[in-house]
């Protein structure tokens, strides 16, 4: 089973009178076949957190494992094609290529990642289900804040990565679509067996989630809800 963990994983920022402890020897894993979903405050590291699992920064101190394998020990290509491969990120900055239309965004990750990609009817039903089959002929800057999150999501999930983590992915988005995004996400973590992390303040998502950590202050914990 993929699993993604974070031993006594620290950051900090800065030095001296100016340092900053965003993470204070978290301890995390992301299962497979699970949503989880951790909570915060601005300012709490949830976006740190997802970074340092996703191999985009290195912690401080502490290990990063995936099925075993440290992540934080690559570097270089080897980082860059191990992401590339097992990981898909849902930043809050979309990331949408300007020049491509959103069609063209998926064919970019064709040519990127050239095997292993989604398979073109399952494709098509997650487009379906994220409303934006007729945004296809249309660039970024034609789009809404909210229509360019679920082109964000889609492209992310095109390349059917082991570990899906997303940064607030329902921040722009209304009652409905925050529905349909959830189940989504619950369906692709339990029928195709994928991990998905989602760090947000959206408490919408909260039906959707197998497990819930609250992040406050560099420290995590699981709560019951």
């Amino acid at each position: 089973m993929e699993n993604l963990e974070l031993k006594q994983v620290k950051k900090v920022f800065g030095s001296g009178s100016n340092q900053v402890t965003a993470l204070a020897g978290i301890n995390f894993q992301a299962k497979a076949g699970e949503v989880t979903l951790i909570l915060g405050p601005s300012g709490s590291g949830k976006s740190t957190l997802l970074t340092i699992l996703g191999g985009l920064q290195q912690p401080s101190a502490g290990e990063v494992l995936v099925n075993g394998q440290k992540l934080n020990e690559l570097t270089g290509p080897a980082a860059d094609q191990f992401r590339l491969n097992h990981i898909g990120f849902i930043l809050q900055a979309h990331n949408l290529v300007p020049h491509l239309t959103v069609q063209d965004q998926f064919t970019l990750v064709d040519k990127v990642k050239t095997a292993g990609n989604l398979p073109a009817a399952t494709f098509d039903q997650y487009l379906g289900q994220l409303g934006i089959q007729d945004l296809l002929p249309k660039f970024p800057q034609d789009l809404s804040g909210g229509q360019s999150q679920r082109v964000a999501i889609a492209r992310a999930l095109y390349a059917n990565p082991d570990f899906i983590l997303a940064d607030e992915p329902t921040a722009a988005l209304d009652s409905q679509r925050v529905t349909e995004v959830g189940k989504l996400f619950q369906k692709i973590a339990q029928q195709e067996q994928k991990a998905v992390v989602i760090v947000t303040h959206d408490l919408r998502l909260k039906a959707n989630a197998d497990k819930i950590y609250q992040l406050i202050d560099g420290q995590i914990k699981e709560v019951s809800e």
